[in-house]
């Protein structure tokens, strides 16, 4: 069956969500996601990343197709993410250094986000045109700004709450996770 490009967006936003429903992108999730000020352009340089390495990894897996390469497929994946990290980390260092300092050591995380190489991976072994990549990345990665986004929304939320001190720190983060986690699984009918 043919997927349309909403389709697949909405598909990789909700139903197959990478961090709530595939469970990549963990690292940045839990980590960056105190603070929704934090959270939030996290999830955009995320999904910028995204974008560049789904645009990239298309047009080099015809190339490498072209020339029986694939089996570079994978280190060239790694290439063209840490490359896009870099351009992103030399934007916000000299634009906003507030924003660069805050993401810490995040940011360049980005480049070992399994959730970034899953897109370029998973969009190659489905064979999805240009369009097609291009909605998946985008979705992908709003999916991740949303998980982030959320996260944050409810951690910020829970520090002006009296919670019990066994439950605070990480086993509240872990726990809220979950509960995040099986709410999207609600959405899994959508994905077809």
């Amino acid at each position: 069956m043919h997927e349309t490009a909403f389709q697949i967006f909405v598909n990789a936003l909700l139903a197959n969500n990478f961090v709530l429903a595939m469970f990549l992108g963990l690292c940045p999730f839990l980590g960056v996601s105190g603070k929704l000020d934090t959270a939030f352009p996290m999830g955009v340089a995320t999904t910028f990343v995204m974008l560049v390495a789904s645009l990239c990894a298309y047009g080099l897996n015809l190339l490498l197709i072209s020339l029986h390469l694939e089996f570079l497929r994978l280190i060239s994946y790694i290439v063209i993410i840490a490359s896009a990290v870099q351009l992103v980390e030399m934007v916000l260092k000299k634009y906003s250094p507030a924003l660069f300092r805050a993401l810490g050591i995040y940011l360049p995380l980005i480049t070992t986000n399994c959730a970034v190489l899953g897109v370029a991976l998973f969009q190659t072994a489905r064979e999805y045109d240009f369009i097609q990549s291009v909605e998946f990345s985008l979705g992908g990665g709003a999916g991740f700004t949303l998980a982030l986004v959320l996260m944050a929304s409810v951690r910020e939320r829970l520090q002006l709450s009296d919670v019990p001190t066994l439950a605070q720190g990480t086993a509240l983060s872990l726990m809220l996770a979950g509960i995040l986690s099986l709410s999207f699984m609600g959405f899994a009918g959508l994905g077809g």
